[in-house]
């Protein structure tokens, strides 16, 4: 693994050949001279779904014996922290992506959505630029889904998740792969893609000409599983990419091979800068990988080690930031599969196991979320029409007024960064609220 691939991750890491923790960095909860937008303004105190107790256990925690027994509430405030969720940080989108590993990008617009949110500023125009500088690429990584991160990170990063895309094809079209010479169609989708870059439906219809007695779905399912393929921007669309997006061959767009090494450490010791503490069942479930613990084993030294309540292990960098569970944090609004919610296997500590049906859908799609004092407190999504572009936001709590204005002032503020040219803007909340 090439040292590029760290890319200076967290104040933790600082080369991926020593993976040495570096010196601290004061916590994010200590920064007080930070000006805010009044929407930054903690409500924590008028949310009606922390409990006392939960600041009461957190509290017992901390006086028991330092960090080592952490429940969903002193767990919240670091992935906040490591989310980019306590307060908005000044960082380039590049940056800022390094940070937290990659984002989801099963769909163009979230990426921009998940950096408003954790930048100030942040202008759809930077990440633009960095995806057409080729310096972000967006690519089927983590759990065969497709995400958006820094170059050297996939170039790094995709041979540890091929194990997880090869079986994912094979398991989806076992029959069918059985039957397949996977080198020659993978070798004839590259000389199509090496050729002009081109759709999946474009890919398809070359295979079947060689191919003719073949499932062209499963040919193509496999192609894009096996051969390490970027999703091409487009000059002059909004979120960067159109909705149907041409793909090139990584190696040809990027000009560097993709790299060779399929050892799994640097992507966890990357996982827990982005995400500690947590498990190895959440790194698992992250990735998509097979069991971890040879893995984890190896890295123990670099790490430091925690309980929650449940008595299961969790990892962290030793000097990552950890702010105490009386960390006040902003509402946000967050986009569809957003990292807060996805990185985890064990989710209670961004979202109540009440609420979890709420973001379950037919077709699999993870919804819009919004966050009050920290957790999941609600779905959201924007409509346009005649000109007038709406915010509608569905509680999965009661909300009291001062959140209820905060969210207002932050979703008017989204509003103006998705639909830039609506004539107007409005909030509106379900009735429940």
């Amino acid at each position: 693994m090439h040292a590029t691939a760290a890319l200076e991750i967290m104040p933790a890491i600082t080369s991926m050949s020593q993976m040495k923790p570096a010196s601290p960095k004061k916590p994010a909860a200590s920064v007080k001279s930070e000006k805010r937008p009044a929407s930054d303004s903690p409500t924590a105190a008028s949310a009606s779904h922390v409990a006392p107790a939960a600041r009461a256990s957190a509290a017992k925690a901390r006086s028991a014996g330092g960090s080592d027994l952490l429940s969903p509430r002193p767990l919240n405030p670091p992935t906040l922290a490591r989310q980019m969720l306590l307060r908005r940080e000044k960082l380039k989108p590049r940056v800022a992506i390094e940070r937290l590993l990659c984002l989801q990008a099963q769909i163009a617009r979230p990426p921009f959505v998940a950096l408003w949110s954790r930048l100030d500023p942040f202008r759809r125009e930077d990440l633009i630029a960095s995806i057409d500088k080729r310096e972000l690429v967006r690519s089927t990584m983590m759990r065969a889904t497709i995400h958006l991160m820094a170059r050297q990170d996939y170039l790094a990063f995709r041979p540890v998740i091929q194990p997880v895309l090869s079986g994912g094809a094979e398991r989806i079209f076992k029959d069918d792969v059985e039957q397949f010479d996977v080198a020659r169609i993978v070798a004839a989708a590259r000389a199509c893609f090496d050729a002009r870059p081109c759709n999946f439906a474009q890919l398809r219809d070359h295979l079947v000409t060689q191919f003719p007695k073949l499932n062209e779905r499963a040919m193509g399912y496999l192609v894009r599983m096996h051969l390490p393929l970027i999703l091409m921007p487009q000059t002059g669309t909004d979120w960067a990419y159109p909705a149907q997006a041409d793909f090139a061959v990584a190696e040809s767009w990027l000009g560097e091979p993709v790299e060779t090494d399929t050892a799994a450490h640097a992507l966890a010791l990357r996982y827990f800068a982005a995400f500690g503490p947590a498990s190895g069942q959440d790194f698992q479930s992250w990735t998509g990988l097979g069991a971890m613990k040879s893995v984890i084993d190896d890295l123990r030294p670099k790490l430091r080690t925690f309980r929650d309540e449940r008595r299961r292990e969790l990892f962290d960098l030793p000097d990552a930031p950890r702010p105490g569970a009386d960390e006040e944090a902003p509402v946000r609004f967050l986009p569809e599969y957003d990292h807060v919610l996805l990185g985890y296997a064990e989710r209670t500590r961004i979202i109540a196991d009440a609420h979890r049906p709420a973001l379950q859908t037919k077709n699999l799609i993870v919804p819009a979320i919004f966050l009050v004092d920290g957790f999941i407190a609600g779905l959201w999504t924007v409509e346009t029409k005649k000109g007038t572009a709406r915010l509608l936001v569905k509680p999965l709590i009661a909300l009291s007024k001062p959140v209820k204005a905060a969210l207002t002032e932050e979703g008017e503020r989204l509003l103006h960064f998705v639909e830039p040219d609506a004539k107007s803007h409005a909030v509106d909340f379900d009735k429940r609220a």
